[in-house]
């Protein structure tokens, strides 16, 4: 997709699982982890799959497309089992392609194994070298595939033991939800930094990469599975392993600027009550004079609520989103590239004509998108358009399963505050800064990944630098 039509931090990917003791139907585990991903669509729209195992073999449905496209009626009837595990992807490590989908189901010492996965390796390569070196096949350009050798390595263990001694070799960000033929197994990088939850729905485990997936299945959040923790759950229970020490606890901090949905809770911290904390702190620190604020919907919507109530000024839906616009094949002419944005915001001019608005948005990226609001809603009619970014400049790629732009493609890391504000057209512009960011989510810097900002990488890439950064 162009550039211009996708201005902002790509989503990642979004992983579901559930072990049903005793349930009523043989397809309610696979209908279970349908609505668990559908909650968890936003994490990633290019494809999606549920593999649910009956205790002897594993079901697999998967394709290109969102969840409702892939998953359908006819295709849960097949899903026969207890224990399923979903994906839904957006590729960052690994080409757009149905052989990258997942889940990845394969056959090891052990049995069958479904394996889903959210992250990036930042020793993939190295990894993949090494396996090959002493036999290994690959097929995919995932890190999964990576992850699958790695298993089969020592696929006499359980796979619980298996997964510990693997992960000593892993290094990234990452949570991975795998399903054998008797267990469900989840786990999360030592720091944390890829997000993992733990939840119960009438006395069945679920694990998921946001707790907005167990509201939707009336299911309740237990806790996070902890940086560095397996959790296992077969028929006795749960079991917890903490296969190593947590150096640090250096949970995504754009999780909370961008990614996850505002009804989710990550790490103990409601993401809707972040955003607008941190939307508080902006209008503290910028004492901008207008009218109104708006928002650039639907991510800069819960901070520009928190910024119209530190300020004491009305809060307006100047700009009006078009829902049905997603991800779209046909490739565009030059003209309407260049109005791209028009296919999915309006502004109401009736709102803002003659005023001066202040519009929030979570981050700035390129520039190109935020360039075309300002001259929309000048073109509406306003009088003045003050910028507010809730998050600091984005000035580092991310290398942990988020699909930044390469670093000479973010605007901030070429260009000073003033010449952004003059690029985007902008009467001024204010980001937040990195304390005040801290401050609002109540942690010190210790506790969040903020690379992206700083450039402070908590685990060392190595010069690694792809074209994109789950796979």
């Amino acid at each position: 997709m162009p550039h211009e039509l996708n201005d902002h931090f790509k989503d990642e990917c979004g992983v579901f699982g559930i072990y049903m003791n005793k349930p009523e139907n043989d397809t309610d585990a696979a209908r279970t982890a349908f609505y668990g991903l559908y909650s968890l669509q936003h994490r990633g729209q290019e494809s999606a799959g549920i593999a649910v195992s009956d205790g002897s073999e594993i079901h697999l449905q998967k394709g290109m497309g969102l969840v409702p496209d892939v998953i359908k009626a006819e295709h849960i009837a097949s899903l026969t089992g207890h224990i399923a595990v979903g994906h839904v992807r957006y590729s960052t490590s690994g080409a757009s392609s149905i052989v990258n989908a997942q889940p990845m189901v394969f056959h090891y010492l052990q049995g069958m194994v479904g394996l889903t996965y959210n992250g990036n390796l930042v020793n993939a390569a190295v990894l993949r070298r090494q396996l090959a070196t002493y036999g290994s096949v690959f097929q995919t350009t995932t890190d999964t595939e990576v992850i699958a050798n790695l298993l089969a390595r020592y696929s006499h263990d359980r796979m619980e033991q298996a997964l510990s001694k693997c992960m000593i070799d892993l290094k990234g960000g990452y949570a991975l939800v795998i399903a054998t033929d008797d267990r469900l197994v989840g786990a999360r990088d030592p720091m944390g930094i890829r997000p993992l939850c733990l939840g119960e729905l009438n006395g069945n485990y679920i694990l998921a990469s946001e707790s907005v997936a167990f509201d939707t299945i009336g299911a309740k959040l237990i806790r996070d599975v902890k940086p560095g923790e397996i959790v296992a759950i077969d028929h006795s229970g749960l079991h917890s392993i903490q296969y190593m020490p947590s150096p640090r606890k250096a949970i995504c901090i754009f999780e909370y600027i961008y990614f996850a949905r505002p009804d989710s809770t990550i790490d103990s911290i409601n993401v809707y009550q972040a955003r607008r904390a941190m939307g508080r702190q902006l209008a503290r620190e910028s004492n901008v004079e207008a009218d109104m604020v708006i928002s650039v919907p639907d991510s800069g919507t819960s901070a520009a609520l928190g910024y119209a109530e530190e300020s004491g000024l009305p809060f307006h839906e100047g700009l009006i989103k078009n829902r049905y616009v997603g991800r779209t094949f046909i490739q565009p002419t030059q003209n309407m590239r260049e109005n791209s944005v028009r296919m999915k915001l309006n502004a109401v001019e009736e709102v803002v004509k003659g005023k001066r608005v202040i519009m929030v948005d979570d981050s700035i990226v390129r520039g190109t998108t935020s360039k075309q609001i300002v001259q929309m809603l000048r073109d509406a009619g306003a009088a003045e358009v003050h910028m507010a970014v809730a998050s600091p400049p984005t000035r580092y790629s991310c290398f942990y399963g988020i699909d930044t732009s390469r670093r000479e493609e973010l605007i901030a890391s070429t260009m000073a505050v003033p010449q952004i504000e003059a690029f985007i057209g902008a009467d001024s512009l204010h980001y937040l800064s990195m304390e005040g960011m801290f401050n609002a989510l109540e942690g010190g810097s210790a506790s969040f990944c903020a690379a992206c900002f700083s450039g402070a990488y908590p685990v060392p890439v190595n010069g690694y630098h792809p074209d994109s950064s789950c796979g």
